[in-house]
């Protein structure tokens, strides 16, 4: 497996936390909120998409609105293949970022 970089590990990360409510602009506002920077909706969707083809994630149509001119919410849950990938990267930072480390890198 392909270790997830840091765009993608939030962005699944915000689909987990969202849990049933995971759709766009939630997810950005998510992300935005927790990290405090700005997400375009650009790198939100292109990274969807990509999570969504190698597995990690699994996209569904909501019921079309009529304030929303009929069109369909995109809600996205994590597989199992994705809570995998985010573990290896939470098991890899822990292996990465020991305590010595980061009490060196914090004193500075």
């Amino acid at each position: 497996m392909k270790d997830l970089n840091l765009t993608e590990e939030m962005v699944l990360l915000a689909v987990w936390k969202l849990n049933e409510d995971a759709y766009g602009v939630k997810i950005r506002q998510r992300i935005s909120h927790e990290t405090g920077r700005s997400f375009p909706y650009g790198t939100l969707y292109s990274t969807l998409e990509k999570m969504e083809k190698k597995g990690f994630l699994i996209m569904t149509l909501g019921d079309p609105l009529p304030q929303r001119g009929g069109r369909r919410k995109h809600y996205y849950s994590i597989t199992p293949a994705g809570i995998k990938a985010l573990k290896t990267a939470l098991s890899l930072k822990k292996i990465l970022w020991d305590t010595e480390t980061e009490k060196a890198l914090l004193k500075n």
